[in-house]
């Protein structure tokens, strides 16, 4: 419960402010977990992730987006796409990046085990 004071000073009100956890807004604003849009969101913010976290390494490397295009291979408009979540980036650009950062890769998929999956 929260106090509030009005502007009579001797006149206070009380007033219960109801609170959200992070999954109920989500839930309410982005959509429940499963549906499309949910997952959606939730891929784009892994993206933001992995970009804002190949910019961090890069600048505590103290590399500036060309230099880092260099030891990649790539131009430094490649590395901005990479870091602001551009989705037309090749994965084995990704990788090369971490490389380059000396940056350790572990990468864990999932598939659902009630789909089947075919190689032709």
């Amino acid at each position: 419960m929260i106090i509030l004071k009005t502007n009579n000073n001797d006149e206070m009100k009380k007033k219960e402010i109801k609170t959200y956890n992070l999954d109920q807004l989500t839930d309410k604003y982005i959509g429940k977990k499963g549906s499309e849009d949910r997952e959606r969101f939730e891929f784009e913010l892994k993206l933001d992730v992995l970009g804002y976290m190949i910019k961090k390494a890069r600048k505590e490397q103290h590399l500036t987006q060309e230099q880092l295009g260099k030891l990649v291979g790539v131009q430094k408009a490649q590395i901005s796409k990479i870091e602001n979540n551009t989705k037309d980036v090749r994965f084995s650009t990704v990788l090369k990046v971490f490389e380059a950062l000396k940056a350790k890769v572990k990468l864990t998929i999932e598939f659902d085990p009630n789909s089947q999956m075919e190689i032709a």
